[in-house]
């Protein structure tokens, strides 16, 4: 008769009479696109592991290459790469890288996407147009992605989009120590669209203060018209939320009608600011004293005549991906002063 097959002992475990451990962060591996190469660098510091080798570059008609030279059979791998512009780009980059880590045969893929490229396209609001966040979400499963980490998606509805687990986090516990440490008086949380209320509904909440909304309607893409603010503003402190700029037409003109109705200081916390041209020139006439954003995005150069102020989400993510990997609740997370961050 065969032999059974022997039972594999893991961790802590025993061969004759020597006890070993195998050495977990051996099990976990990640790599980096070239959409945020400083930011997994800080999260492997944080992790406590290097960033694994692998070269992600394009042939001389543009089509992108990618080659692991890390051994990953067996491994829990873990991708990071926002989808910030150029967006096509960075994300083949990460389907392929997805594609290559499945054929080298990991034992579970996640892609960890700081930043959500193409969420705002997540309905059909006008007749014969694409839900292209839909696309993008049968895109990296039919690559191979096992799991996905995003924080703070335009459309929350992008999370049922996949059939994998999604493990959305939030820029609040970042932002909360940030403005806490600031002491700011007075302060009034500010939704710069109707949109974005449930987000600073949580805001208010975590720094006990009231709420006020700026009504807007869009007149294009890059510009909006204000037509109300709802709320007390006058002699107050004003923070307003919102998870995406890049035009900041939004920003800039709320702040404009803030301070007429007798705003004191106007901060501005984005959890992605992908700032074009554009905006900088508008933030840089804009009645905003200090735009607080994150590294979600990677911004290649400093902008001269902005009061801007980048925070790392490097350990809210490295934290994320030790619990995943050690099969922990990562909801523990979205707890900031009593109160949920879930936005």
């Amino acid at each position: 008769m065969p032999r059974s097959r022997p039972q594999v002992a893991r961790w802590p475990c025993f061969f004759g009479r020597k006890k070993f451990t195998v050495d977990l962060s051996s099990e976990l591996k990640i790599f980096s696109g070239n959409a945020n190469r400083p930011l997994a660098q800080r999260i492997a510091e944080y992790v406590g592991v290097s960033l694994s080798d692998a070269v992600v570059t394009q042939f001389p008609d543009q089509e992108t290459w990618v080659k692991i030279n890390d051994n990953i059979r067996g491994r829990d791998v873990f991708i990071i790469q926002p989808t910030s512009p150029p967006a096509n780009e960075h994300l083949m980059e990460l389907l392929i890288m997805i594609d290559a880590a499945r054929r080298a045969s990991a034992s579970r893929i996640t892609a960890v996407m700081p930043f959500y490229g193409y969420a705002r396209q997540d309905r059909k609001d006008q007749p014969r147009v694409p839900i292209t966040a839909k696309l993008v979400a049968n895109l990296l499963v039919a690559a191979g992605a096992n799991r996905i980490i995003t924080m703070d998606l335009h459309a929350q509805q992008v999370q049922g989009f996949f059939d994998i687990p999604v493990d959305h986090l939030y820029a609040a516990p970042v932002m909360y120590r940030y403005f806490q440490q600031k002491k700011i008086t007075d302060l009034v949380c500010v939704s710069p669209d109707i949109g974005g209320v449930k987000m600073v509904n949580a805001y208010a909440h975590m720094f006990h203060a009231p709420l006020a909304i700026v009504a807007k309607k869009r007149t294009s893409a890059s510009d909006v018209e204000i037509l109300n603010v709802v709320g007390d503003v006058k002699g107050k402190n004003v923070l307003m939320i919102d998870d995406l700029t890049e035009t900041a037409g939004t920003l800039t003109r709320a702040a404009e009608v803030l301070r007429k109705k007798g705003a004191k200081k106007i901060f501005a916390a984005v959890s992605h600011a992908i700032l074009n041209s554009q905006a900088i020139e508008r933030l840089r006439k804009s009645k905003l004293d200090e735009l607080v954003t994150t590294d979600s995005v990677l911004r290649q150069t400093r902008v001269s005549g902005v009061n801007i102020t980048e925070l790392s989400i490097a350990p809210l993510l490295g934290e994320a991906i030790l619990r995943i990997h050690k099969s922990e609740s990562v909801s523990s997370l979205f707890d900031v002063n009593g109160t949920r961050a879930e936005c």
